[in-house]
């Protein structure tokens, strides 16, 4: 009497859709030309900024110490990067609005788990490639200033620094993603997010000194870039940002997995 063949079991990871969603979205988003173009744009200005101000210091005697240039710089990278990024974030889940029903209905990815591989990829995009930027902004400024550096720039300022504009940026995507989840198309997306972006923004403005302005936290990165800031004031900022992060990801999943797809 012939043996019962082995009964095999086969075991489904719950997260590998998720997984599969989002190594699939960072290798698009990284192949699309709005990154390319973000990233070649914030280089080319970045290098034209530092070359100008290195030729102004030779040639007219004109000197500014390396974290006020490294300010500057940041501040380029942050306002020219903002319309690029709002759109790699809108554009996450409202760019395929088309297939979404296809990927959620057809290939076993709950929507919970598609909005958070989209949103978790973007969030990995945008803020590791601003910190590599970032930190190759502060090394040619320190080679290109040297003599300054040494005395002005701190490392600790530095990372703190690009660790507060990566906080901002995380936010900006987050509401983002959600925002470009809850509208029907792209354009209307990116629309309905610049005006809650400046709305914010010129309120925060008019906000007394204790309250957190971003033409304030700007103009203060000099002074950051020197050591000069309050880990409080920091970790404040740090825990906002994640809250942000947190109440969009949360409106998100909610609006989300209500819409017709």
């Amino acid at each position: 009497m012939e043996a019962n063949p082995p009964v095999v079991t086969v075991r489904f990871n719950k997260f590998l859709p998720y997984w599969a969603v989002f190594l699939t979205d960072l290798r698009q988003t990284a192949r699309s030309w709005v990154y390319r173009l973000w990233v070649l744009m914030t280089v080319a200005a970045a290098a034209g900024l530092l070359l100008y101000k290195v030729g102004l210091h030779k040639e007219a005697g004109m000197f500014q110490s390396a974290a006020a240039q490294s300010g500057d710089l940041f501040r380029v990278m942050v306002v020219g990067s903002l319309a690029l990024v709002v759109v790699l974030a809108v554009s996450a889940i409202s760019a395929e609005r088309g297939t979404v029903a296809d990927s959620v209905l057809s290939r076993g990815i709950s929507r919970h788990q598609y909005f958070l591989a989209k949103w978790h990829a973007r969030l990995v995009v945008v803020t590791a490639t601003f910190a590599a930027l970032a930190c190759l902004v502060l090394l040619a400024t320190y080679f290109l200033f040297k003599d300054d550096a040494q005395s002005d720039l701190s490392l600790v300022g530095g990372l703190a620094a690009v660790l507060a504009v990566c906080a901002v940026l995380a936010a900006i995507v987050s509401w983002g993603v959600t925002i470009g989840a809850l509208t029907n198309t792209t354009v209307l997306g990116i629309t309905v997010f610049w005006l809650v972006l400046y709305g914010s923004g010129f309120l925060l403005s008019l906000l007394p000194e204790p309250w957190p302005s971003p033409e304030r936290q700007l103009a203060r990165l000099k002074f950051v870039l020197q050591g000069q800031y309050n880990p409080a004031v920091l970790t404040q900022l740090l825990v906002a940002s994640a809250a942000a992060c947190v109440g969009a990801a949360t409106v998100g999943l909610l609006g989300f997995s209500k819409r017709d797809v």
